[in-house]
């Protein structure tokens, strides 16, 4: 597994955020990006942290333990390992490297101080499940980053700003050890080069309209913003610029081709007719409107009957397209 290579030229980040309205598909894009950053035998980690196993039902596997473990490989012999991270899991692990609890801290599960450490501490709960993927971010081995790239199945569009400005909120609660350390470390890391957060949106306009409300939020907040992923997208049915067909025209064209023309037939080809020219005016719209927020953008093709391994295979070579000739 070649780590200490550079990162990808077309997805420069090390930590790539993946959000969007739910609904857009973006466990699905996420898992992608993470096979098209494998590629070239390099090993990337796929992480999840609202407890779904989105991902185990996506691969088609057990529930993901409180591990990186493999779940799919490139065929040229790249690596996608994938971690649910339990905030549970990580307060103890966090217990345990700053204050040496131990068996200790095992025990706070049984008497419900977990719940009470995160309640009256608001943001830690968040500054711990990021905290582990910024571990895994910047982790080496054997002088080598331990992943060429790390992405995350963030929260949905609507909290994907909260989440990760938690940390900031939470350094300034904290004066002092290491809960400040720990939230200033993460909250520079989701600030810097190494991060972008992508929005994956459809051409719909409830997610369209989020997609731009999250840019801006995100930017206030000054996090890197990344590219804009447009997912089920598909080439146009009709040409561009068509004009309305006319009942006339249906009939000709029927009975030219030997087909029925009868007044039912084309009143119903009549009305699909206009239902899809009136779908692809709002489509080329809503691209336009996309355009104008001025981010990079990035079309993934429609997958029939669902995502499958082999679906996403396809998403993957559409994220990371050859280079042009010459």
């Amino acid at each position: 597994m070649t780590q200490h290579g550079p990162v990808h030229p077309q997805w420069p980040a090390r930590l790539h955020v993946v959000t969007g309205k739910g609904g857009t598909g973006k466990t699905t894009v996420a898992a992608a990006l993470a096979l098209a950053l494998a590629a070239g035998g390099h090993r990337t980690l796929l992480v999840e942290v609202e407890g779904r196993q989105g991902i185990a039902q996506l691969f088609e596997i057990d529930p993901l333990p409180y591990e990186e473990r493999p779940i799919a490989t490139t065929t040229d012999h790249g690596e996608v390992r994938a971690l649910a991270v339990d905030p549970e899991r990580a307060l103890l692990e966090y217990l345990d490297r700053f204050y040496k609890l131990g068996a200790a801290g095992r025990a706070l599960r049984r008497i419900g101080a977990i719940d009470f450490a995160t309640t009256i501490a608001p943001g830690l709960r968040d500054v711990l499940l990021i905290g582990k993927v910024k571990e895994a971010t910047t982790r080496t081995e054997d002088g080598h980053r331990a992943y060429r790239a790390v992405v995350l199945d963030a929260p949905p569009a609507g909290r994907v700003g909260r989440f990760l400005n938690v940390t900031a909120e939470t350094a300034r609660l904290a004066k002092v050890g290491p809960i400040k350390s720990q939230s200033e470390g993460v909250a520079a890391l989701l600030r810097s080069p190494m991060t972008a957060v992508h929005l994956v949106t459809l051409l719909e306009e409830m997610p369209v309209q989020e997609t731009a409300d999250t840019l801006r939020e995100l930017a206030d907040l000054r996090l890197p913003l990344g590219k804009i992923i447009l997912n089920g997208a598909g080439p146009p049915m009709l040409p561009g610029e068509s004009a309305p067909v006319t009942r006339a025209q249906l009939r000709a064209g029927l009975t030219a081709a030997g087909l029925p023309a009868d007044p039912a037939t084309v009143r119903g080809l009549h009305a699909e007719a206009r239902d899809q020219l009136a779908r692809e005016e709002l489509a080329a719209r809503l691209r336009r409107e996309l355009a104008d927020l001025g981010r990079p953008m990035v079309e993934l093709p429609f997958i029939p009957g669902g995502v499958n391994r082999a679906g996403l295979g396809a998403l993957a070579a559409a994220l990371t397209p050859p280079p042009a000739d010459g």
